[in-house]
Parts: C-alpha cells; structure tokens; sequence
C-alpha cells in the first residue's frame, strides 16, 4: 500500500513538472502565433490568418496544461519530490537519455555531415555498443562478441537502409 502511495506522490510532482512546461509551451506558442503577419495589406480575411490554428493549438495547449498542474498540484504528495528526484537520476533516465542523446548526435551532427548510409551504421553500432557493455539491463556479454556482433549488425543495417531505400523505392537519402 505503502509503495503505491509513494508511485501516486512521484508520479504528481512529474505531473506538476510536465505541465509546468506545456503551460510555458504553450503560451511562448502563443504569443509566436500572434506576432506573425496578418497579411492586412493583402486584404486577407481574419479567419484565415497564418497563425490562426496555432494560436488555437496553443491556447488548448496552455488550458490543458492548467489543468493537469491544477491536478496535480492538490493530490497529496508527501515525498514526492525527493521519490521524484531518484526516479530520474536512476538507470531507466539514464538509458532513456542514452537514446536521446545517440539519436541527436545521428539527426544534429551526422546526417549532412557523413553519407546517410554511413551515419546509420554508425548509430547502429553506437546504440548496440551503449546498450550491450554500459547500460546493459541484465547478463554482461563479453566486449568483444559484442563489438563484433555490433559492427555486422550496422553494415547490414545501414546497408539495408540505403539499398531499400535509395535503390528499391528510389528516395534519395540525405
């Protein structure tokens, strides 16, 4: 019962922390909307300014977010944050900041930088190698099997990539 209490405390003062953020989100969305050109000049009707449906998005964005920490904001939490604060300094933030930082790197530095076919292998090696010898959630393999099985598992992933894609659908690839 215990356990429960202290899930329903940590998962409030996420709840708190991720409306906090849609509601900052959304009113920033907000007031971008509203500063783009209304096209006046052009006689453009009102209903059909550029910022219309993103001013609409972004106001049900603020709401929503109002009401989620208005929500969490009166359960009672008691330890909440602390219980929070090991949550997220744990090995599952850890792994899920593991995945986020590998596909940044891969979308950011090297699409454009290297051939696509090429920076999929390497974030395909990358990501097996992470997960396999760091972040590994279970039985350790041995570093050398894993870097092998890593570096085949890429060229053939990254190889498929490109010759599905630039040769079979005839994309062409970044």
């Amino acid at each position: 019962m215990q356990e429960h209490a202290d899930e329903t405390a940590t998962r409030a003062r996420a709840d708190l922390l991720t409306a906090l953020l849609l509601v900052a989100l959304g009113l920033v969305l907000f007031y971008l909307s509203w500063t783009m050109p209304r096209l006046e000049a052009r006689r453009i009707h009102p209903s059909t300014i550029p910022g219309l449906v993103p001013i609409a998005l972004s106001a049900a964005l603020t709401l929503c977010g109002g009401l989620l920490a208005w929500r969490s904001w009166r359960l009672p939490a008691k330890g909440g944050w602390s219980a929070l604060g090991k949550a997220v300094t744990g090995k599952a933030a850890r792994r899920v900041g593991a995945v986020l930082a590998l596909a940044l790197l891969h979308t950011l530095v090297l699409v454009g930088w290297l051939p696509f076919w090429a920076a999929a292998m390497l974030f395909i090696f990358s990501f097996i190698v992470v997960f396999e010898l760091w972040l590994i959630d279970g039985q350790p393999v041995t570093p050398l099997s894993s870097l092998v099985w890593a570096a085949i598992i890429a060229i053939v992933g990254g190889g498929g990539i490109y010759f599905v894609f630039e040769r079979i659908f005839l994309v062409r690839l970044p």
